[in-house]
């Protein structure tokens, strides 16, 4: 059996549907399925078992020899959280009892890291181990994600296969639960959509242009389909950035939605809202060699391919993933 934490989200489910496609049904999907409107996530998937986060390890006692693989997603995602103890239980105790789990048992391990670890790129965004002690993230949610990640460094027992991915800028279905802290993209649509218009912030960095704030953005299909590759290959442990390697602006990514949707470009800016000022990666671009040296050779999804894709056959009929 496989089991997948955070399938009731966004990347999570994506996993599962993947999986699903490839022949994988004995799945463990675990998350708080307390939220009604992620049903539609994995309604319809094929899998053994829903089981609620804060009961996995103890269901699971006596039947870890039945796991071949943890695919770890499951996160306080909201960038702008305060609370510590939120942060502290999910991000970083539960990720530590997930990898002693893993460890005990001899189970491979895939978990998600996250860009936003790299803070304002003052070190680079390279995913080197030896720079990651240096990173200065910007904000708690950024900051949980590196203490798990010095952490895994630091220890001297690892699953016999594990890799950590630092998401970029991830898009795709199956975020519509998301609300503020759904991609760039969603909510370009659903501007676009009501009111013929997209409203970008404008930007308070004297080196960028409104709009012309630089990111590194990847489809949600390429996210998943690096997971199944190194769940297969099951080489080289370490932590892996997970972009596309090319940064493109607010701007490319509007003008794609427009496109999707055959409607004419109308970008207008606003102020940045204040809570984010001090937390506002201007850019943001994955060094990818690591995995390419593993052994990936896909090519990645163009952002304009990517936004088609997602527009055309998920935001406008409605689909999940």
């Amino acid at each position: 059996m496989i089991l997948i934490t955070g399938a009731a989200g966004f990347i999570g489910s994506c996993v599962a549907s993947f999986l699903n496609q490839k022949g994988f049904f004995d799945l463990i999907l675990v998350d708080d399925f307390t939220r009604k409107e992620k049903e539609r996530n994995y309604k319809g998937k094929k899998y053994r078992m829903l089981l609620d986060r804060e009961e996995l390890f103890k269901t699971m006692k006596g039947e870890e020899r039945f796991i071949q693989f943890v695919i770890h997603l499951g996160a306080r995602t909201n960038t702008t959280e305060k609370d510590p103890d939120v942060l502290y239980h999910l991000n970083l105790q539960y990720s530590r009892k997930i990898w002693d789990l893993c460890t005990l048992n001899h189970i491979p391990l895939i978990y998600a890291s996250s860009a936003a670890t790299y803070g304002l790129g003052e070190s680079g965004y390279s995913d080197d181990h030896n720079l990651i002690s240096g990173l200065k993230p910007l904000n708690p949610y950024g900051q949980s994600k590196q203490d798990f990640d010095e952490w895994v460094l630091a220890q001297d027992k690892t699953p016999f296969f594990w890799a950590g991915l630092k998401f970029f800028n991830v898009f795709g279905p199956n975020e519509y639960h998301k609300g503020r802290m759904a991609s760039v993209v969603w909510h370009a649509f659903n501007q676009i959509s009501e009111n013929e218009h997209l409203n970008l912030f404008k930007s308070a960095h004297p080196d960028f242009k409104d709009g012309e704030q630089l990111r590194d953005f990847i489809y949600v299909k390429d996210v998943v389909d690096v997971i199944y590759y190194l769940m297969n290959h099951r080489k080289g442990n370490g932590i892996y950035n997970l972009g596309t390697g090319k940064a493109r602006t607010f701007n490319d990514l509007g003008k794609a939605v427009f496109n999707s949707i055959n409607k004419p470009s109308d970008i207008r800016y606003i102020d940045m809202p204040e809570d984010l000022k001090n937390q506002y990666q201007y850019f943001t671009e994955a060094k990818m060699d690591k995995l390419r040296a593993n052994g990936y050779t896909k090519p990645f999804y163009s952002l304009e391919d990517g936004i088609d894709d997602y527009v055309r056959n998920y935001l406008l009929p409605e689909n999940v993933y």
